[in-house]
This record gives C-alpha cells, sequence and structure tokens, in this order.
C-alpha cells in the first residue's frame, strides 16, 4: 500500500502525517506545512474535537520490544487525562528512563500520545519544543469540557 503525506495547523505548528489506509507511520511537527492529505480523526484532533485516535494503528506498537510495550500503554492513557514515566514504567516492567528514551524516540506522537506522559513533580520534555506539549495538553482539556457539556 502506498504512503500518503500531508500536513494540518496545530496553533503555530504544523503537524506532518505520513499514512496508508488507517495506519500511521510517521507523525512530526514543524514551522512549516506540506501538501496534501491528513486522515479525518487527525485534522478533527488538532481543530480541538475529542477525537479517540485508538482507531487508528500505528507502526511504533508493532511487535514485542520494550519501546512498543511502552507505546502500547501510553495509547491506554484517556484523552485529557496524563499519567506519569514512573506510572507507564509500572505498567510495563521498566524504568521511567526507559520510558522517557521512548517518548522522545516515538515516531507518532498524537496517535501514541506521548504529550500525556508527564514527570512526578512538572510536565516532562517534548521534542521539538515544549510549547507544542502544553498546547496539545491545553487543547485536550478544552475538548473534553467541551464534550462533557
Amino acid at each position: 500500500m502506498e504512503v500518503t503525506g500531508g500536513s494540518c495547523r496545530l496553533g503555530l505548528w504544523h503537524v506532518h502525517v505520513w499514512w496508508s489506509g488507517h495506519t500511521i507511520h510517521r507523525v512530526r511537527f514543524a514551522s512549516t506545512g506540506i501538501p496534501g492529505p491528513v486522515p479525518a480523526p487527525i485534522l478533527k484532533y488538532c481543530a480541538g474535537q475529542a477525537v479517540d485516535l485508538t482507531g487508528l494503528a500505528t507502526i511504533a506498537c508493532e511487535g514485542d520490544a520494550i519501546s512498543a510495550r511502552i507505546y502500547r500503554a501510553v495509547r491506554e492513557v484517556p484523552y485529557g487525562s496524563t499519567a506519569t514515566y514512573g506510572q507507564i514504567a509500572a505498567l510495563v516492567g521498566t524504568s521511567p528512563l526507559a520510558v522517557g528514551r521512548a517518548m522522545a524516540h516515538n515516531p507518532t506522537p498524537l496517535v501514541v500520545p506521548c504529550h500525556r506522559i508527564v514527570a512526578a513533580k512538572g510536565i516532562g520534555g517534548f521534542s521539538p519544543a515544549l510549547e507544542i506539549k502544553e498546547l496539545l495538553l491545553a487543547l485536550e482539556q478544552k475538548g473534553k469540557k467541551r464534550a462533557e457539556q
């Protein structure tokens, strides 16, 4: 199956998505966009709608490597909620450092919502910019409140 790429806006950022069918191959954040389509659930998510992205498959969760097990656990953190690196580590049987390393190398952010994983005493990190993590967490809080009304 051919991989398609495109981007949509997320605040001042662009979300680049490479995908085929219902499988997401890569997501990244950039200051400029690229032409092409983006899956509808990601468009809705970036527009601030409370969307469950677990209907999209991701190459990140394939296999039994520790990173794939971490990514599967992270996908279980609900929209508008957070978990700590330590909580995910306990679920998977690894260290918080290993969870942080996996989050830093996540090939499909949003689909594997690494922004929902925070430090025990603070927000933690995010690549390429911490402001994106803050934006995503705030977007989800607003979307969750709208969905509850």
